[in-house]
């Protein structure tokens, strides 16, 4: 009999891509069940979807009991329970100074953030980053910086975006280090200014807290800071997608309550609803109150089980989940960073809560993008799901749910080691 990715061939274009040829037949936990019979430990989460692992019990019973309810009622004709007990919930977790409008992807929650931006500034100019990415839709692929791949025969795309240098501290693009960094990172727009762009013709300036696709970057505080600050002067929206980092990845439920700076609007997806389509665009009241009805729109956007799903995410997350993030992610960089003292070919590890990434190089410091793939492949061999990620494709992130327990980590970070001491025996 054929295995499903044998008869995927037939009917789904190579677009639809996997990271790995895995059929999997059901998810609990940390873990996925295989069609031959594998258990395999899951540390992609479904890209920071699973955060609470597959198939959560309580998710499940609130997706359940929701669908004997209403399964779609269309949240542009009538109000539903979930939709609105969602939305009070989101509100009271950022300090009731918010709304929220909820809609189904990423790319989606991005394309309205800009949006409302654009909107409310009546302005066009969006500044976004080198390494971001923010979505595959026209717009949000226009702001995101991090594979031309992306863009390929695609322009022209959404005009007047301008592309900033994230603090890729590790990396620095302008050939700095702690001891005498500048912050020329935080200077450049000083300079975007006066060359490029006016600063009352930006909309908005949107960013990762942590970077994403771009290499599990956490940047330094003062830079988002600056960043806030840049945006107070010039009367431009600061836009934060959350759409990898939120929900507990870091192990705070919004990944900026670790930078202790407060976005105009800010992005969340993935983990939202552990699964379930759902996205939010989260802005500040006086904000979201100028955007009137008509402005922005959709058809599927808070559907009633998706929000159920989120509310029983949330509560769960409030129980004890982000203190285990916490834990276990502090517990996990200080294994990886005992393995980069053992092996020269680790060149940084870093991260928040479980959002941790580590990056592989060369004798001379030159990212390893093989080394990425061949540990991946042996860790995939040996029953272990892992992702890569960063411009240069060569860090290896940690997805695991944050519900993981240090066994499971210590298996993962056994597998991976393994995986190195191969590779270099080759």
């Amino acid at each position: 009999m054929s295995s499903l990715y044998e008869r995927s061939l037939k009917v789904i274009p190579p677009v639809a891509g996997r990271a790995t040829k895995l059929g999997v037949i059901k998810g609990a936990g940390a873990y996925l069940y295989t069609e031959d019979g594998r258990k395999v430990l899951d540390f992609a989460s479904g890209v920071a979807v699973c955060n609470l692992g597959h198939n959560n019990p309580a998710v499940v019973q609130a997706a359940k009991d929701q669908i004997d309810k209403l399964i779609h009622g269309g949240h542009n004709v009538v109000y539903y329970e979930s939709y609105v007990k969602l939305a009070e919930k989101i509100v009271s977790c950022t300090g009731n100074k918010t709304m929220v409008y909820f809609s189904n992807s990423g790319a989606e929650a991005n394309e309205g953030a800009i949006k409302l931006a654009k909107y409310v500034t009546k302005r066009q100019a969006v500044i976004s980053f080198k390494g971001s990415f923010h979505g595959r839709t026209l717009a949000t692929t226009s702001i995101t910086g991090s594979s031309s791949k992306y863009r390929e025969n695609y322009e022209g795309l959404l005009p007047s975006v301008y592309f900033a240098e994230y603090p890729y501290c590790f990396r620095c693009p302008y050939k700095q280090n702690k001891e005498n960094c500048m912050m020329e990172c935080t200077a450049q727009f000083d300079d975007m200014f006066k060359k490029l762009i006016t600063p009352e013709s930006v909309a908005a300036i949107i960013v990762e807290p942590v970077q994403g696709e771009g290499g599990y970057i956490v940047p330094p505080k003062k830079f988002l800071k600056e960043l806030r600050n840049i945006c107070d002067k010039h009367g431009i929206c600061l836009i934060f997608d959350e759409v990898q980092c939120g929900f507990g990845r870091t192990g705070k439920l919004f990944a900026h309550e670790n930078f202790g700076v407060e976005p105009d609007i800010f992005t969340c997806a993935k983990a939202i609803a552990s699964g379930f389509p759902l996205s939010a665009v989260i802005g500040k009241k006086e904000i979201m109150e100028k955007w009137p009805a008509g402005a922005h729109g959709g058809t599927f956007g808070g559907n009633p089980v998706a929000c159920a799903a989120s509310l029983a995410t949330i509560k769960e997350l409030e129980n004890g989940v982000l203190d285990n993030a916490k834990n276990m992610g502090n517990y996990l960089k200080e294994e990886l960073l005992k393995l980069k003292k053992k092996y020269k070919c680790i060149g940084d590890v870093r991260g928040i809560g479980l959002m941790v990434g580590m990056e592989f190089c060369k004798e001379n410091n030159e990212p390893d993008s093989d080394m990425l793939t061949f540990v991946r492949k042996y860790a995939e061999d040996n029953n272990l799901i892992l992702l890569g990620c960063g411009t240069e494709h060569n860090v290896l992130r940690f997805i695991a749910p944050l519900t993981v327990v240090k066994e499971e980590l210590d298996t993962a970070i056994d597998i991976v080691e393994k995986g190195i001491i191969e590779y270099l025996n080759r």
